[in-house]
């Protein structure tokens, strides 16, 4: 209301609009007496639609109460729970390569783990340097990638398959086999769902060789969220 009309007069002035109606009432349970003793929120709706604003305000409560709750204990979780890792293999694991001046790691009559010994990273020491083999320190879903990098002198053969394995099977490779290329590298990613003692490491296969820039060969890996109950 305002100063021009009071709140008294402004209700009576009103009050005669309902009585005055002569068309049919939009609604069938149109309360007649709210018509006369309110201005507005008089739909025959009205109570439900009030009910229900009530009882959807207390749902959305609850549920941002147990969201806030959930994203609390995550949080927790995830600042008790560090596992990562990164390492790089040591250049000086190359030998030069017979009748070239090219320093490769391999070839190898055997596959052979890749020992990436220059760790610059290593939380809950789930990374053992001298074996190349990553043990899961805890059940729960990881990421692991590795980068290999390879360069040969004019005219030489790219020649390199190198291959991630979990518990003793293959999961993703990558490799070259071409004189076109002088150098060239590659990057695998991959999430895997481990169990404690879970083993994952990189191994060069049987005959190839990765050489020069051997740094530039990285292996690293890091849980996304453990198992609670594990």
């Amino acid at each position: 209301y305002s100063a021009i009309f009071p709140f008294p007069f402004f209700l009576l002035f009103l009050h005669p609009i309902p009585v005055q109606w002569k068309g049919s009432l939009t609604c069938a349970k149109w309360d007649c007496n709210c018509a006369f003793n309110r201005q507005s929120s008089c739909c025959c709706a009205a109570n439900e639609l009030y009910q229900l604003e009530d009882d959807t305000f207390t749902r959305i409560k609850y549920l941002w109460q147990h969201i806030s709750s959930l994203s609390r204990r995550v949080q927790a979780l995830k600042g008790s729970i560090r596992v990562a890792f990164k390492a790089t293999i040591d250049p000086n694991l190359g030998t030069t390569i017979l009748g070239t001046t090219e320093r490769c790691f391999g070839p190898f009559n055997t596959n052979v783990p890749i020992p990436y010994a220059i760790v610059t990273l290593d939380d809950d020491r789930g990374y053992n340097p001298s074996l190349g083999v990553f043990i899961a320190p805890r059940a729960g879903v990881y990421v692991f990638s590795f980068t290999v990098y390879s360069s040969v002198e004019e005219n030489g053969r790219l020649y390199h398959k190198v291959q991630l394995v979990w518990n003793g099977r293959p999961i993703v490779s990558v490799w070259e086999n071409n004189r076109e290329d002088s150098e060239d590298s590659a990057t695998q990613v991959v999430i895997l769902e481990l169990q404690r003692g879970d083993q994952v490491y990189v191994e060069l296969l049987s005959g190839r060789r990765i050489c020069k820039y051997l740094e530039y060969n990285i292996f690293t890996g890091y849980i996304i969220y453990p198992y609670i109950n594990e």
